[in-house]
């Protein structure tokens, strides 16, 4: 299994920054930068566009786009083009699109899970160069064909969650995206549920490196307690406190009083913290468990320049 090692850049950024930051990863040698898609911030497509231009080699991955709102035909046009331009240094990375953000835009389906499965099966196909008529729950095409597929078709991955999700991930898509905090524990229980062995797993965690253990908790803390909810069941009930943590979650009366109430050891096992062999333990578990590429995310309130530093000296280590 390939073991790769990438950053996130933060949704947050305005776009002039993200190609400074791309080249960034690319010169601390990482293999992989991802981008954000979410509503309503820089679009996926234009910033990928922007960032492969700005960079020579690095891999690009947008993690992730709603499926159900762009016409899958016109996602497979703009990914072909992406493919087509910058061949082999693509992964594009679909979504169910959260449903207050979709129905902003009336673009939430009846059915998630049949858009999802529909829309990634039709641009497979599309992408593959096949003429695709298709008529399904969500996405209908009558003999649809891609002037110019790519020669090499990008991987597909799909970022969601739950049981039936990860079912049709493996069915429809190349990998799976596991969106923060993601453990060894998750990632062994998704691939169990995925059951496809050549399907490939990539994870999003937070990085705090620092030689100070407790001081790297306490820089993580209230970013770990802003990806954990309600939903967050399928990646925390795998965790030996992992019900003892959805109960404090049930709880807490806000993200801030839920950092509160973090315990130490958990916020070591929910985030990429601590001493550099400490990190770097860290990141070799979630290898040993499945994953093949960790994706690093910078702190929210601290410099990105810094975290991707950081992560070049991870990637350094895990060479060497």
């Amino acid at each position: 299994m390939v073991s790769r090692l990438g950053v996130r850049i933060p949704r947050e950024l305005p776009a002039a920054r993200l190609t400074g930051l791309a080249r960034r990863a690319e010169q601390e040698g990482l293999d992989e930068v991802w981008i954000v898609e979410d509503c309503f911030y820089a679009g996926g497509i234009a910033t990928a566009s922007a960032v492969l231009a700005a960079t020579e080699k690095i891999t690009l991955g947008i993690g992730i786009m709603p499926a159900v709102a762009r016409n899958p035909a016109i996602a497979a046009m703009e990914i072909a083009a992406l493919a087509e331009l910058y061949p082999g240094r693509l992964i594009a990375g679909f979504g169910h699109g959260v449903p207050s953000w979709m129905r902003q835009i009336d673009a939430w389906p009846k059915s998630a899970l049949a858009a999802f499965e529909e829309t990634l099966t039709v641009i497979r196909r599309l992408l593959a160069g096949e003429r695709v008529s298709f008529e399904g729950k969500h996405v209908r095409l009558d003999e649809v064909e891609l002037e110019f597929p790519p020669a090499l078709p990008p991987k597909l991955v799909a970022g969601v969650r739950g049981p039936k999700s990860l079912a049709a991930a493996g069915r429809v898509a190349d990998g799976t995206l596991l969106a923060e905090p993601a453990t060894p524990e998750y990632v062994r229980a998704t691939r169990d549920l995925i059951g496809v062995e050549s399907h490939s797993i990539a994870t999003y965690n937070w990085l705090a490196l620092d030689a100070d253990p407790e001081r790297a908790r306490e820089r993580a803390r209230s970013d770990v307690a802003s990806a954990i909810g309600p939903n967050s069941g399928p990646a925390l009930e795998p965790l030996d406190f992992g019900a003892e943590l959805l109960a404090e979650v049930k709880a807490a009366s806000d993200r801030k009083d839920l950092a509160r109430r973090l315990r130490p050891e958990w916020i070591d096992r929910l985030s990429i913290s601590g001493p550099l062999d400490r990190c770097v333990e860290q990141i070799r578990a979630l290898y040993a468990a499945g994953t093949e590429s960790v994706i690093l995310l910078p702190l929210l309130c601290e410099p990105e320049e810094e975290s991707f530093a950081a992560a070049g000296r991870i990637a350094s280590a895990l060479r060497g």
